[in-house]
């Protein structure tokens, strides 16, 4: 369905007459260089925040969590700020790939400044804090970024901000799968300490777990995967949050094995849906991610959370 709509509708059979064959040039290169790469970026950018929001509330035992609660988007946020606010018009001419590696930089600097966290504290509740505050100082420097900015480079700043997974080729594409796939394998191989972080550090001990080497394999998977997101599409909020609850209350277990696959394929279709939705409520153009990941989703998790009585991670 989602290769389907966008600015100009595409019929099943035009559909499937231009799939494989150059009948109509225009339908096919509509088809494979625009439709079909950002549907597949709306899968990886819902699998990725998904997964890496499951890793989150498990590492640190708090449904709040999520894949930007170790300041990885802040910190691609505050380097595309300032590309973007404080570069003297480079974002006319950074283009696609200018801003994703301002995110990528942003979002590797954190990661690596949360590692060094990661290998000097043995407590969680300490990362956790630390990484809120950073994301707080961040905040603080995107205010007075924005404050001395010009109009036109605030509403450019903004609309990133806002999230799209419509400015992706199959290059970009590319580099999200790879990272995705590394990200998903360093989790599913991590099932066993995440299933014991569920009863606290010390049961993980007695398991014989190798606390912090799980939690630095945790951490450099959720950043791997957000920072890649956030690089290309922006930070998209919500999905990382919510589809680990909705995912535990739908399965009513708190099995990793059963977990993971099932926050990927919720995450994404959640992405697709939204999009979808994004695309038929203008025939202008699109309503960005941001706007109906939280409206859409969050009476989907409130429906499920009184249905259910509870939510816990």
């Amino acid at each position: 369905m989602d290769v389907l709509l966008g600015s100009v509708s595409i019929s099943l059979p035009n559909f499937f007459s231009n799939l494989f064959t150059t009948a109509d040039s225009t339908w096919h290169t509509i088809i494979w260089q625009f439709r079909f790469p950002k549907a597949v970026t709306c899968v990886l950018a819902g699998a990725s925040l998904a997964c890496g929001g499951l890793l989150m509330q498990t590492l640190f035992r708090n449904p709040l969590a999520g894949p930007d609660v170790l300041g990885l988007s802040s910190g691609a946020s505050l380097a595309v700020g300032i590309v973007v606010l404080a570069g003297k018009n480079l974002n006319g001419h950074a283009g696609t790939w200018g801003l994703a590696l301002a995110a990528g930089l942003g979002g590797m600097m954190v990661l690596l400044f949360m590692l060094a966290i990661a290998r000097t504290l043995r407590d969680n509740v300490s990362l956790l804090i630390i990484g809120l505050m950073l994301a707080a100082a961040v905040s603080s420097l995107m205010s007075v970024l924005q404050y001395v900015s010009r109009a036109e480079d605030l509403q450019f700043y903004f609309l990133w901000t806002m999230g799209s997974v419509s400015n992706t080729g199959w290059s970009e594409v590319g580099v999200m799968a790879f990272i995705f796939l590394i990200g998903a394998s360093v989790s599913m191989g991590l099932i066993k300490p995440l299933n014991g972080w569920l009863l606290g550090e010390n049961y993980a001990h007695s398991l014989g777990i190798r606390v912090g080497r799980s939690r630095i394999l945790i951490v450099v998977a959720t950043g791997l995967m957000t920072g890649a997101i956030t690089a290309f599409c922006g930070p998209i909020a919500f999905v990382g949050l919510a589809v680990p609850h909705l995912a535990r209350l739908v399965m009513q277990t708190a099995d990793h094995k059963i977990l993971l696959p099932t926050v990927m394929a919720g995450g994404a279709i959640l992405l697709l849906v939204c999009d979808v939705l994004a695309q038929r409520i203008s025939d202008v153009q699109s309503v960005p991610l941001n706007a109906l990941t939280s409206l859409i989703g969050a009476p989907i998790v409130i429906w499920q959370v009184m249905k259910f009585k509870k939510v816990s991670v």
